[in-house]
């Protein structure tokens, strides 16, 4: 169970306050995350293994999806695609109905070409190589980053939502319009070297927590945007549509607008936006999966 943040953060605020970024402060900074994540760590399945395949699959499903979400599909996407190779040859509607709840369909896609690039290029092996990585389907320097950390514990350094909200919270106190370039050279200064992969992993459970617990942080970055409406949105209907189609192998574009609702105009629009994206295929009016 995640508790409450340490007592001891008012204390470290007010060093930083005066101090700056001192050896003394990043010290005590690792000690208070490290001591919240080894009293209060997540128990997530994704933390029990360092498999690069198993890593991989986990970043990119947890790319703009809940934890508690991911944590549900996890062990069955594995059951069902157990590596690089089952993945990589898996038929695409198989891979999108098991991906079905999770949002984001054009992650499976990149995930699967991603698969098919580590069997082909790589011999299977996934390349510890935050460079390379960047390279795949789907994949920026954020994700290819968690990755080598992770699954190689490699000492990288990178930002993402919670590391973000963290640093701008201790760090940028009463500021605002934070850059990402403003906060890159504190989290190499304050990275735990020793165990990258135990680091990043407390940095993400503290963020959690304190996004709970203080108002967030991430309003004062530079790159802060309130994400759109979903109910209503055209990412909804896109989901609803393509469920559709995967549930019925062969569905016609007005039988979509009438068991979807609304404006059938735009429906149709964003059938073929789902086609044009390779996720589905249209042949005389009927729509079926790849």
């Amino acid at each position: 169970m995640i508790g409450t943040l340490d007592p001891h953060q008012n204390q470290l605020l007010k060093a930083i306050r005066e101090e700056g970024c001192t050896r003394e402060t990043a010290r005590l900074f690792q000690d208070l995350i490290l001591s919240h994540y080894r009293t209060h760590g997540r128990d997530l399945p994704w933390r029990e293994t360092t498999d690069p395949y198993h890593i991989l699959v986990s970043e990119v499903m947890l790319q703009q999806t809940q934890v508690e979400r991911v944590r549900a599909r996890y062990p069955g996407f594995l059951e069902q695609f157990p590596d690089f190779e089952s993945l990589a040859r898996a038929p695409q509607s198989d891979l999108l109905l098991a991906w079905q709840g999770m949002g984001y369909n054009r992650r499976a896609l990149s995930l699967k070409k991603t698969a098919r690039l580590v069997v082909d290029d790589y011999g299977g092996d996934l390349p510890a190589d935050v460079e390379i990585l960047k390279t795949f389907p789907g994949i920026g320097h954020a994700t290819a980053s968690a990755i080598c950390a992770y699954a190689f514990n490699m000492p990288v350094v990178y930002i993402e939502t919670n590391i973000r909200r963290i640093f701008i919270h201790f760090f940028f106190q009463g500021r605002e319009g934070i850059q990402d370039d403003d906060i890159l050279p504190l989290v190499e200064q304050t990275l735990y070297r020793e165990n990258p992969r135990e680091w990043y992993g407390a940095l993400m459970d503290y963020g959690t927590v304190l996004k709970a617990r203080a108002a967030n942080p991430n309003r004062r970055s530079a790159s802060y945007t309130r994400q759109s409406r979903f109910e209503g949105s055209d990412r909804q209907i896109r989901g609803k549509a393509l469920a559709l189609v995967l549930e019925e192998e062969t569905i016609t574009g007005e039988e979509v607008a009438a068991r979807i609702g609304g404006d059938a105009g735009r429906i149709k629009r964003i059938l073929g936006d789902l086609e044009r994206e390779g996720f589905i295929a249209e042949e005389g009016g009927a729509y079926s999966c790849r």
